[in-house]
């Protein structure tokens, strides 16, 4: 895991702390959202497996301490700060709340304590792939919220940022909920369902509508899935209900989809067909799922592609990574100051904090502090350099995140922003936040 991947400031601060002898001070940043995405109430936490490999397989290569080395930012450095570079590693500590949490606004994802210069470099590197997952993850969560229960698949990788964009992607929408994914490597690597068998150009490289479908069918079985809109919804409908049994249904990607979709369904159920499904794509988003299914559209899954792959509506997120403590041991008498911000508008909050959970509102405190009858949502991950235990695997951060998303209040899980989950902070937080702000 390349060290260099990440911005030119945390190295060039690196050497900085480095040459000026602050290189064992013991550092603890939070990573955390400063403000919600647009109509978000929540954010539903996903990309820490990826955190995690980051951080355990963090270091300089040879080739790239020499790149390092020539750029004009580190002609002052010393040789020693190139050789520490050539043992750089993770040794602090990591804590953070389980994949598949909601969070709110200001409370820490994750919390990093180490060495300053461990602590700084990680910054970029964490703040990509939490902040990107979590997105998606999100939007996931609020589509299957509106489905009534049908399914949600993601579609979206062809218009991600990136590939590797589309497979984290299609990871993250499964945590969110979704039933599953069209990116096969997602599903090799994450074990995550995979979904799809033919597009339009299947249908279009037969001479006939039926021909395509009866090829389909010979090769994928019940598995099969017609793409009925390619020439006229309604009559690949019928070309479909003629060759009969076996398949799994029929896919609309195009046109009026309450309307179609109830034509559809009359004539599979005409024929006999009760148990063919239909499924619809393109250009669907929370808002359209939610319409249609309020309008009574007979549609059983819903797949989704550049509105999930990529959240749409909010393709950003104000998280930040932020000092708010920092330790100097090298006196007799260990020296601990707490940090925070001022800036307008960008204020941080000082002390490293755990987040409590009560049934109507979350407690923001100081790490050490207890609260009584509420879960204790951050819990350590890697101490001294070292993954305690496995981390949970991608089925059960997204039934983490169904159960706990379930738990919220019903207009917390709305489509529309309000404020209606508090987060307090806790006396001593409160306290420390007012003795920073006068010093």
């Amino acid at each position: 895991m390349s060290a260099l991947l990440t911005d030119l400031y945390e190295l060039t601060m690196a050497a900085g702390y480095f040459e000026t002898g602050k290189k064992e001070e013991r550092a603890t940043f939070e990573l955390s959202v400063r403000r919600l995405p647009k109509d978000r109430n929540f954010i539903v936490v996903a990309g820490l497996p990826q955190a995690v490999d980051y951080l355990l397989n963090l270091k300089f290569e040879a080739g790239e301490i020499d790149y390092l080395r020539g750029l004009p930012q580190f002609r002052n450095a010393s040789p020693e700060f190139f050789d520490y570079l050539r043992g750089f590693r993770f040794t602090g500590d990591l804590f953070a709340v389980p994949e598949g949490t909601p969070l709110f606004t200001g409370e820490p994802i994750l919390t990093i304590r180490a060495p300053i210069i461990e602590a700084q470099i990680p910054e970029t590197y964490l703040l990509s792939s939490v902040t990107f997952q979590s997105l998606v993850a999100t939007k996931a969560a609020r589509m299957v919220e509106v489905s009534g229960g049908r399914d949600v698949v993601e579609f979206g990788t062809r218009r991600a940022h990136t590939p590797e964009a589309g497979v984290l992607g299609a990871r993250a929408a499964f945590v969110g909920g979704c039933a599953g994914t069209s990116n096969t490597l997602a599903g090799y690597r994450f074990g995550i369902p995979v979904v799809g068998t033919a597009a339009h150009s299947w249908v279009m490289s037969f001479s006939s509508e039926t021909e395509s479908f009866r090829r389909m069918q010979k090769l994928m079985g019940k598995q099969s899935v017609h793409l009925v809109d390619t020439y006229d919804t309604l009559e690949g409908t019928r070309k479909a209900i003629e060759l009969g049994q076996p398949f799994w249904g029929i896919r609309l990607d195009s046109g009026d989809f309450l309307s179609l979709s109830k034509q559809a369904r009359a004539m599979l159920d005409a024929a006999g067909l009760q148990q063919a499904k239909i499924m619809v794509s393109g250009d669907l988003d929370e808002y359209r799922i939610r319409e249609l299914v309020k309008d009574g559209a007979p549609i059983d899954a819903f797949g989704v592609g550049t509105e999930l792959a990529t959240s749409g509506d909010a393709p950003s997120m104000g998280a930040i990574y932020k000092m708010v403590e920092i330790e100097n041991n090298s006196g007799t008498q260990p020296l601990k100051r707490f940090t925070a911000k001022r800036s307008a508008d960008k204020a941080s909050v000082p002390g490293a904090k755990q987040i409590f959970r009560f049934e109507d509102h979350d407690l923001l405190a100081l790490s050490g502090e207890c609260a009584g009858g509420a879960k204790a949502l951050q819990q350590p991950v890697i101490l001294g350099g070292k993954l305690i235990q496995p981390l949970p695997g991608v089925r059960q951060a997204r039934e983490r995140a169904a159960t706990m998303l379930a738990e919220l209040p019903a207009d917390v899980r709305s489509l529309e922003r309000n404020d209606s989950f508090p987060v307090h902070q806790s006396a001593a937080l409160a306290a420390l936040v007012k003795q920073i702000g006068k010093s």
